[in-house]
């Protein structure tokens, strides 16, 4: 029970064998944690180097031998005081250091990230993904295509709102093709939107890009969605979108032309 404790706290499984076994005595040798903990000796060696650097493990002499005894359990605090420090110190370094790793994967190829998600559940999910870990100054603009009378059947009033306050709050801004039987939904200073002929173009899945983002959430007979992260397919799909959205301005009406 306490080994799996100092695991979560970030000691390796052997490590927190020796700790404690050695807390249950004075001090030990080697070979005596060896015998204690059915560890090999070579094992042990490295353990114990590693929970010294640590703080956790302090070495005696014994006579002409060298023992080995725990710190006190107090120690354990500095050991996660000082490992938050680190952690800290990291995540500055991490938001340089991100954009030098992206740069290689470009280099080398990108591999798109697919996630699938299944049913309602699994569509709020992929909702609630979309943005995560985008900071609140996100800004950026997102591209959505989306069947609203659909939309409105699956999720609630309250789902919608909170989804698109969480976006708002991250002042990321939206061009929007949507069909609509009960009519337009107007363009705002956070949105612009243009509704299409949804019996000439009939839409039953919901798409949004965001900058290297793609969701895809299937809104007919079976809910399902797709989660994609890939510049290439964001940006691809971001030109379609906008051929779209430009041949809108060719009509007076808002819409769409119909097919022929």
């Amino acid at each position: 029970m306490f080994e799996k404790y100092l695991e979560e706290l970030g000691l390796g499984d052997k490590e927190a064998a020796v700790y404690v076994a050695l807390l249950a005595v004075d001090h030990a040798s080697v070979l005596d944690v060896a015998k204690k903990t059915k560890i090999k000796r070579p094992t042990v060696y490295v353990a114990l180097d590693s929970l010294e650097k640590k703080g956790l493990v302090s070495e005696t002499q014994v006579g002409k031998k060298v023992h080995y005894l725990a710190e006190p359990p107090e120690r354990l605090e500095t050991y996660v005081e000082r490992q938050k420090v680190i952690l800290e110190e990291q995540q500055k370094r991490l938001k340089d250091f991100i954009p030098q790793l992206k740069s290689i994967q470009r280099e080398s190829g990108e591999r798109p990230t697919v996630k699938y998600f299944e049913g309602r559940e699994g569509i709020v999910s992929s909702l609630e993904e979309f943005f995560y870990g985008e900071p609140e100054s996100a800004g950026g603009t997102a591209y959505l295509i989306y069947p609203r009378d659909l939309r409105d059947e699956v999720f609630s009033r309250e789902e919608i709102d909170k989804y698109q306050k969480f976006r708002l709050q991250r002042k990321v801004k939206t061009k929007v093709l949507y069909t609509y039987e009960k009519g337009e939904i107007p363009s705002d200073e956070m949105g612009e939107r243009k509704k299409i002929d949804g019996t000439a173009y009939p839409l039953t899945c919901d798409i949004m890009i965001y900058k290297d983002k793609v969701r895809i959430n299937v809104l007919g007979k079976t809910l399902s969605g797709i989660f994609i992260r890939s510049e290439d397919v964001a940006q691809t799909l971001q030109s379609i979108f906008n051929l779209a959205f430009d041949s809108t301005k060719k009509n007076a009406s808002g819409e769409i032309p119909e097919a022929k």
